[in-house]
C-alpha cells in the first residue's frame, strides 16, 4: 500500500490519494449493449438468452507507458458466475472491441436441479459485470482498470439496453476486514464541475472585475467586494489572481489593494502580517509566477541537503548520543550560508511581475511610514522571505522541489534552516529575541554580521526596483551596484590603450553613470530606458578579457570588468533593470566597430543592424495556461454562493448613504469607504450574476430535454445509478 499526498493548486485544497501498487489512475468509460433474445433449442424448447455486446472504451489509463486492454464479461446470479473474455487490443487506450457474448438466463426443462439450485427465471435477480484489464507480462499479473455492474432490471419491458458507463472501483463483494486490523483514514474530497459559456456571456462581469485596479476607492471595486463576502480570502484570491494574470492587469490591481491596506495600517511592524485579500493574492501570484524561480534558485541546494543526510540537530535535548553538538552546528551553519547565498544572489532571476509588485509595495510602505527607514525592506521581505522562500525550504515537496516529503531527520534540518533564513530576511532590530528557543538564539550569533543584513538589503533593493521606465516619476532612486571598472572612451576613432580609463561606475534603477572617482559628479549618465542591450564583447576586439558592451541608440559603451565573475554580475543586473525597455534589440554586433567597419560582419555602416541574436540572459517569465472564461465562471459561482452577503452589503451602503451615521452592527465586518460607489458596483454585480444564472437555468433545461442519460456525452455513474433504475421501472426512456 502506497500513500501519496497531492496538492490541487487551482483550488488550494489538500487531497490524500491512497493507491494500491502498481499505481493506476481509475478513469475511462465503456459502451455496453444488452439484449434479451428467445432461442429455440434443438428439442424445440424456447429459452431466453442474454446477448452482451461490448462495443468500445474511451480514455483508459496508460500503464507503464502503454495500454493493452481486454474486457472480461460475467453474468452474476444468486448461485453462479460465468465469465468470458474479449481479445486483447494492443497499444491503445481507446479500444474497439465490438464482441458479443451469450448467457442463458432461464432454465430449460431439460436441465436438472443441480444446474440451478435457485429458481432464476426472474432476470431481476441477476447482473452483468464488465471488467477492464490491462494485459501485462509482469510477475504480479494483469492490472485492473475498472468495472461496471449493470443489473438486468434496466432491460425493463423492452428487453434492450444501450448505454455508456464510467468505470468504477472494484467491488469487494462479501469480503470484509475488521476495522481494528486496518485503522482509519479521513479524507476531504471536493468535486467541482464548471459549465463555461462563450466569452461574450461573461463580458459584463469580467469587465467589471478588470476595472478593479482603476476604481477609486478600490474598496468599491468588484474584486475587493468578492474578497469581503467570501468566507475565506483564499477562495476569492485564486480565481482573481489567475484572471488578472491572464489579462495582464495583476500589477495595477495588487498595487491598488496593497496601497489601501498600507494606508489602514497603524504600526509599520504589522505591515502585511494578516491574512488579508492583499496577502492571499500576492501569495497566489508568487506561487504561479515564481515556481520556475524557485526551481533555479533552491532546488540544487535542497537536493544536496536531502542527499547528504548530515546531522544538524542543535537542540541539546534532542541530540543523539553519537552526535557532537559543535559538529552539528557547523553543518547547519554551512547549509544556512549556502541557502542564504543562493537566495541573495538570485535577484536577477526574480520574475518581472514579482519585481513590479514588490516595487509597488516598497513605494506604498515608504510613503506611509516615512520615519521608518527599514519599512521599505520589511514590506517586501514579509512576502519574499516569510511567504515564499521559507515555506519552500520547510516543505519542498509542496513547491515541486522534491517528489516526496523528506525523512524526519532531513525535515528537521530544513526546519532549522527555514527558521534562520526567515529571521535573516526579516531585518528585525533584535534578532535573538525572535527565537523562542535559546539554542536558536545562540546559533544565530554566527550571523550577527553586517554582511548578512547588507546582502539582504541589496537583494531586496534589486527585486523591488521596477524595470519599467514609466515608474521613474514615483520611485526613489535605488543604488543597485557600484565599483571601479575600465571603460573605452566613447566617440574616439583612435585605437590605443590611452583611450581606456579607470572609472567609478554606479547603477541605480534610474540611470547608469560613471565618475572619475567615488563621490564625484558623473562624467556620463545613461538613462535606463536608453539601454537597448547588454552583451559580452569578443576578446579579439581590443585583445582584452572580461569585456562587455552597454548598447545605446547612438553608440555602444565598451567596459572591462576586473574578472569574469564581476563581468557576469554587471551584465545580469544591467539586463535585469533594462529588460522592460520598449526598444530592446533582438540582434547585436559581438565585436567592436573599429577602423570604419564592424569586426564581426565587416559592414562599414556604424548603424548596420546586428549580425548575432541577443542572448536571453534571464529566464523568461512563465506563460500561464489560464482560461479567462473559466476563471470568470468560478468568480460568478462564488458571487452566486454568497448572494445573501451581497444583498446585506448593499443594504449597508444604503444605510450609510442615507443616514451618514454609525454602521449597523450586522454590517460592521464590511469595509465600505464610499457607500455610493460601492452601491453602484454591487448593483452591477448582482445584475451580471442574475444574467448568468438565467443562462445556466436555460442550459439545464436544454440539457434535460436533449441529452439522453447513458449516452457517450453523459455516461452512467454509480452515484446516480439507483435513480436511473427506479426511473427505468416507470418508463422505457430516461433523459436529463
Amino acid at each position: 500500500l502506497k500513500l501519496y499526498s497531492a496538492i490541487d493548486l487551482y483550488r488550494n485544497r489538500s487531497v490524500i490519494v491512497v493507491v494500491i501498487s502498481p499505481l493506476i489512475t481509475l478513469q475511462g468509460k465503456v459502451h455496453v449493449e444488452l439484449r434479451l433474445s428467445e432461442v429455440i433449442t434443438d428439442s424445440g424448447v424456447v429459452c431466453v438468452k442474454l446477448a452482451t455486446r461490448v462495443l468500445e472504451c474511451q480514455g483508459l489509463p496508460i500503464v507503464n507507458g502503454q495500454c493493452d486492454p481486454y474486457a472480461a464479461v460475467s453474468l452474476l446470479g444468486p448461485t453462479r458466475s460465468e465469465a468470458k473474455k474479449t481479445k486483447v487490443k494492443r497499444k491503445t487506450n481507446n479500444p474497439q472491441f465490438d464482441e458479443v457474448f451469450y448467457f442463458e438466463v432461464t432454465r430449460p426443462p431439460s436441465y436438472t436441479r443441480r444446474h440451478f439450485d435457485v429458481e432464476e427465471e426472474d432476470v431481476d435477480k441477476m447482473a452483468v459485470r464488465v471488467d477492464l484489464w490491462n494485459a501485462s507480462n509482469l510477475k504480479f499479473g494483469d492490472e485492473f482498470l475498472g468495472e461496471v455492474r449493470i443489473p438486468l432490471k434496466v432491460l425493463g419491458q423492452s428487453g434492450l439496453h444501450d448505454a455508456w458507463y464510467f468505470l468504477q472501483p472494484r467491488d469487494n463483494g462479501s469480503k470484509s476486514e475488521k476495522p481494528d486490523d486496518l485503522g482509519s483514514l479521513r479524507l476531504n474530497i471536493v468535486y467541482t464541475e464548471d459549465h463555461v459559456f462563450p466569452s461574450e456571456s461573461y463580458s459584463p462581469l469580467r469587465d467589471l472585475l478588470l476595472l478593479s485596479g482603476q476604481m477609486e476607492p478600490v474598496s468599491a471595486s468588484a474584486a475587493h467586494i468578492l474578497g469581503e463576502v467570501c468566507r475565506e480570502k483564499q477562495e476569492a484570491a485564486i480565481p482573481l489572481v489567475r484572471l488578472f494574470l491572464h489579462y495582464g492587469k495583476i500589477v495595477p490591481f495588487l498595487s491598488a489593494i496593497a496601497n489601501a491596506e498600507v494606508n489602514r495600517t497603524q504600526d509599520p511592524n504589522t505591515i502585511f502580517r494578516g491574512n488579508s485579500l492583499t496577502s492571499k493574492c500576492i501569495d497566489e501570484t508568487m506561487k504561479l509566477a515564481g515556481m520556475h524561480y524557485l526551481q533555479v534558485t533552491l532546488k540544487p541546494v535542497i537536493d544536496e541537503i536531502c542527499a547528504d543526510h548530515k546531522p544538524c540537530e542543535i537542540d541539546p535535548v534532542k541530540l543523539k548520543e553519537s552526535e557532537n553538538l559543535e559538529t552539528n552546528r557547523e553543518n547547519l551553519r554551512q547549509y544556512v550560508d549556502r541557502v542564504f547565498t543562493v537566495i541573495t544572489k538570485s535577484g536577477v532571476s526574480c520574475p518581472t511581475v514579482m519585481c513590479d509588485i514588490f516595487s509597488s509595495l516598497r513605494e506604498s510602505a515608504a510613503k506611509r511610514f516615512q520615519e521608518d527607514q527599514d519599512v521599505r525592506y520589511t514590506a517586501v521581505s514579509s512576502f519574499i522571505f516569510l511567504r515564499f522562500f521559507a515555506p519552500a525550504i520547510l516543505s519542498p515537496n509542496l513547491f515541486q522541489l522534491r517528489p516526496h516529503h523528506p525523512d524526519p531527520s532531513t525535515s528537521r534540518t530544513l526546519t532549522l534552516i527555514s527558521k534562520t533564513i526567515q529571521t535573516l530576511g526579516s531585518l528585525a532590530k533584535s534578532k535573538s529575541a525572535n527565537f523562542k528557543e535559546s539554542f536558536m538564539a545562540t546559533f544565530y550569533d554566527y550571523f550577527n554580521d553586517h554582511k548578512y543584513s547588507d546582502a539582504v538589503k541589496n537583494f531586496l533593493d534589486l527585486i523591488s526596483s521596477s524595470g519599467r521606465w514609466d515608474q521613474k516619476s514615483i520611485e526613489t532612486p535605488i543604488m543597485l551596484k557600484e565599483g571601479f571598472m575600465i571603460k573605452r572612451a566613447q566617440g574616439r576613432n583612435r585605437f590605443g590603450m590611452k583611450n581606456f580609463k579607470k572609472r567609478w561606475f554606479r547603477l541605480t534603477n534610474h540611470e547608469f553613470t560613471y565618475h572619475k572617482s567615488k563621490g564625484e559628479s558623473p562624467l556620463c549618465s545613461i538613462p535606463i530606458e536608453n539601454i537597448l542591450a547588454v552583451e559580452r564583447l569578443e576578446e579579439e576586439s581590443f585583445k582584452m578579457k572580461n569585456m562587455f558592451q552597454v548598447i545605446q541608440p547612438e553608440r555602444a559603451l565598451y567596459i572591462q570588468a576586473n574578472n569574469c565573475v564581476e563581468a557576469r554580475d554587471w551584465i545580469d543586473i544591467l539586463t535585469k533593470v533594462s529588460q522592460c525597455n520598449r526598444k530592446r534589440l533582438s540582434t547585436y554586433h559581438p565585436s567592436a566597430y573599429l577602423n570604419g567597419h564592424w569586426l564581426c560582419c565587416k559592414h562599414s555602416a556604424d548603424s548596420a543592424p546586428g549580425c548575432t541574436p541577443c542572448t536571453a540572459g534571464l529566464p523568461a517569465n512563465i506563460q500561464l495556461d489560464v482560461d479567462g472564461d473559466r476563471e470568470t465562471e468560478r468568480i460568478y459561482s462564488l458571487f452566486s454562493t454568497y448572494i445573501a452577503k451581497l444583498i446585506k452589503m448593499q443594504e449597508a451602503c444604503g444605510s450609510k448613504s442615507v443616514y451618514d451615521g454609525p454602521e449597523q452592527e450586522e454590517y460592521s465586518s464590511f469595509i465600505i469607504d464610499d457607500p455610493q460607489e460601492t452601491y453602484k458596483t454591487l448593483k452591477s454585480i448582482i445584475t451580471a450574476v442574475q444574467a448568468l444564472e438565467q443562462e445556466h437555468a436555460q442550459y439545464k433545461r436544454d440539457k434535460f430535454r436533449k441529452t439522453k442519460y447513458g449516452s457517450q456525452e453523459h455516461p452512467i455513474g454509480d452515484q446516480n445509478f439507483q435513480c436511473y433504475i427506479r426511473q427505468q421501472s416507470e418508463c422505457s426512456t430516461y433523459s436529463i
